[in-house]
This record gives structure tokens, C-alpha cells and sequence, in this order.
């Protein structure tokens, strides 16, 4: 499935729920696709080839597509996650109340200070590091978040995969990848979030399209 497929999935499925909370019991191809930014071909043809299909002239079920894209997506499992590096952007991360309205559990953080958040409340408990593959492998962790140092950040991605995970939120500056060829094995996902690199992007953007003569060069006009 193609990773922008997976993202529209993601989208029908928040504008579905808040759908479904306003009482509507059905949806047109048409209506999604404005709310996510396609036309309704699009939306035809993801349901389609999921298998999913809707009335010519009744649209769908709302409850059944949730149903459906709960299967597809996973929502039917539990979303659970560990946060390793309980600094800054994890003690965030920790704090931050939008995982539970998406169903997703943040389980635990590592630190090789555990009293890191002693001061302040800590909405999840902080393990030191030498109980991570533990704890990931009697609670059966899937996903990783990596906020350490950049130091640290390649060692820890190297433990948390050895010990069964698959899928990992990078927020180090160092590029996490892995290299592994077709049918050896179960996919490793990763999403690198490298925070002054997107907001150093957009101030490029900004200085380029603000900049008539390069604008002119780069869309002929």
C-alpha cells in the first residue's frame, strides 16, 4: 500500500469519526475527497481496492467504513508505544493529551536519569535503560520514539530494533535508515522528524517565493 494511500486512510478516518459525532450515518466519495483535498475518483479508487464499497446514489455507511478501516489500519489493536530520552521533546511527548483521543498509549519512557521528571508530574512511568528490552518484550512494544542526544540516537535505534521493534518516530538530527532487502523479514517503518530542518525549509520557502526574479526562474513566470 502506498505510503500516500495510508495517509488519505488516515484522513477519511479522523473526518469519518467527527462524522459520525455530528449523528450523520452516511458519506458520499465526493465529501471526503473535498475534506482531505482529492476528488472523488480518488477516494472510489482507495476504497476499491480495499474492498470496500459503497451505493451509486447512497454513498456509504459511515459505521461500516469505520469498522472496515479499523481492521485495515490496526485500530483493533492495541496502539501502544515507548518513548526512549525523557528530555525536552519526550517529557513533551509524555505530556501531550492528543495520543489517547487517537487511541494511542504511550507506555513507558526510558532515561538514564529515571528521576528526570521527579519534579514535576509524570503522566507515564520513567524506567532506566537497562529495563528497555524487558519491559518492550513482556508488554509486546511495536513502535519506539527516539529522543535522545544525537549521540546516543543510532545505539538506542540498534537496541530497540534487536529486541522486536518495527516501527520507530525519529526526533533526533541523525537520519535513521536500514537497508533491507525485499522478503528478508518483517518491514521496518521510520519517520524521521527533524524539527529545525522542516522549520529551516520553510523559511527557504518563504525567501524564495518572496524573491520575484527566483519565483519568475522556478515557474516561469
Amino acid at each position: 500500500m502506498h505510503k500516500d494511500m495510508i495517509l488519505r486512510l488516515t484522513k477519511y478516518y479522523r473526518i469519518l469519526h467527527k462524522l459520525k459525532t455530528l449523528g450523520l450515518e452516511r458519506v458520499f466519495a465526493n465529501n471526503l475527497g473535498d475534506a482531505v483535498g482529492v476528488n472523488a475518483a480518488v477516494v472510489r479508487k482507495d476504497f476499491s481496492l480495499l474492498n470496500i464499497m459503497g451505493q451509486k446514489r447512497g454513498g456509504y455507511e459511515i459505521e461500516n467504513l469505520i469498522t472496515d478501516l479499523d481492521k485495515i489500519l490496526g485500530k483493533d489493536k492495541p496502539q501502544r508505544a515507548v518513548i526512549v530520552g525523557c528530555g525536552r521533546i519526550g517529557s513533551a511527548l509524555m505530556r501531550y493529551s492528543g495520543f489517547a483521543v487517537d487511541g494511542i498509549h504511550i507506555a513507558a519512557g526510558f532515561d538514564i536519569n529515571p528521576a528526570v521528571c521527579e519534579d514535576q508530574h509524570c503522566p507515564i512511568p520513567i524506567y532506566p535503560m537497562d529495563e528497555l528490552e524487558r519491559f518492550i518484550q513482556e508488554e509486546q512494544i511495536r513502535v519506539g520514539i527516539i529522543t535522545v542526544p544525537e549521540q546516543a540516537s543510532t545505539e538506542i535505534f540498534n537496541r530497540l530494533r534487536a529486541v522486536g521493534i518495527r516501527g520507530f518516530l525519529n526526533f533526533t538530527p541523525i537520519e535513521l535508515k536500514v537497508s533491507r532487502p525485499a522478503g528478508t523479514g518483517a518491514p521496518i517503518i521510520i519517520h524521521n522528524v527533524n524539527i529545525a530542518l522542516e522549520l529551516e525549509h520553510i523559511f527557504y520557502e518563504l525567501n524564495i517565493t518572496e524573491n520575484s526574479e527566483i519565483t519568475a526562474q522556478l515557474y516561469g513566470s
